[in-house]
């Protein structure tokens, strides 16, 4: 359990979208940090460190996509909701990227699996998040 929701609701600004799903996004993310994170050093420890290579890349592009979209989601009185909604979007493909990476090795290495679990689940609640109706207003006012 987190205190995320808790900091979320004590804002006197309040949340543009609806506050469950931003701090699911946030503690998701916040997972997805950890555990990709513990996945690129496991990575680097294993034997075959040069067939890793890959995974331990784009582990840490993915740490550092989804701590800047924790964090951004986590001053939501402040929203620029484009900027917000880029910014899920990048985790989504982000996270996709290393899921799928982590994926090949799974069957070889126990962190690899535990993080393509973490960076999928990090991927379903961005996703709902972008699907709230907020980032539909912001999707046609921008036509992207």
């Amino acid at each position: 359990m987190t205190d995320t929701r808790d900091m979320l609701d004590a804002s006197p600004a309040g949340v543009p979208a609806d506050a469950s799903e931003v701090a699911a996004a946030i503690d998701a993310c916040l997972s997805c940090v950890q555990s990709c994170t513990s996945c690129s050093d496991a990575d680097l420890a294993e034997d075959n460190v040069a067939d890793m290579t890959t995974c331990i890349a784009l582990c840490l592009n993915c740490a550092d996509v989804c701590d800047v979209t924790a964090r951004a989601l986590s001053r939501a009185a402040h929203w620029d909701l484009f900027v917000v909604r880029r910014l899920l979007q990048a985790c989504v493909r982000s996270c996709t990227n290393s899921a799928d990476e982590c994926h090949r090795h799974a069957p070889h290495h126990r962190h690899c699996a535990i993080c393509e679990q973490v960076c999928r689940a990090c991927i379903e609640a961005c996703t709902a998040l972008l699907h709230a109706e907020v980032f539909r207003d912001v999707e046609q006012a921008s036509g992207a």
